[in-house]
């Protein structure tokens, strides 16, 4: 197991090797064994910080804790970092059987439309394969759709109430497990945070 770690002001002893890589075995339980891990721990004001990071395909997962033991600190960041394998694995599963899906449909795209449906462009019948595919009723529906009610919900845990670098904003994302953040950088300029379906985050500047 290829872990690196690093101590400022932290003696990383045995004990706290075998608690994170005991950990970690979970964590591969879950995602398979084709990451690098970097572990940094620090004590400042009596506060231990656990930072952990590994680095699975589609992009790095961070396990962030503190506390005023340095054991508590560990287990709380591999708890928190094995939340996040394991919505990262449901998104990429999520995201191969929709591919598989799409690939399946390609193979028969449903009947042609009768002389009656033509204007519509919907088949009569539809589904998977020819073998179970199931009539469709086609009807059509007014030009202008009626919409729904926004429902709004202000959530300050997806802002940043002091300026942060890119590097803190993807940490701070991550340990607020949030799929939008919103922050400043350190020039004043809005920024803004977003995870995508297969997990990466990409930057959005505001103008």
């Amino acid at each position: 197991m290829n872990v690196e770690y690093t101590g400022r002001h932290y003696e990383v002893t045995a004990a706290i090797r075998k608690e994170v890589e005991t950990g970690l075995t979970k964590i591969r339980k879950i995602l398979g064994d084709r990451f690098e891990t970097k572990v940094i721990l620090t004590v400042e004001k009596h506060r231990h910080k656990a930072e952990i990071t590994i680095t699975p395909r589609n992009g790095p997962l961070v396990g962030l804790a503190q506390a005023k033991d340095r054991m508590i600190a560990v287990n709380e960041a591999l708890d928190h970092l094995e939340k996040q394998a394991v919505k990262y694995k449901s998104r990429w599963e999520s995201k191969k059987r929709s591919a598989r899906k799409s690939e399946e449909v390609k193979k028969w795209n449903g009947d042609s439309p009768r002389q009656e449906d033509m204007q519509t462009g919907v088949p009569n019948r539809i589904g998977l394969t020819e073998k179970t595919a199931v009539p469709v009723a086609v009807h059509r529906y007014p030009a202008v759709a009626k919409t729904t009610e926004v429902h709004l919900v202000r959530s300050s845990d997806a802002v940043s109430m002091r300026p942060l670098t890119l590097e803190e904003a993807i940490k701070e994302a991550h340990f607020r497990d949030r799929d939008v953040f919103v922050f400043r950088d350190p020039k004043g300029k809005v920024m803004i945070l977003h995870r995508t379906r297969d997990g990466k985050m990409e930057l959005i500047e505001a103008p």
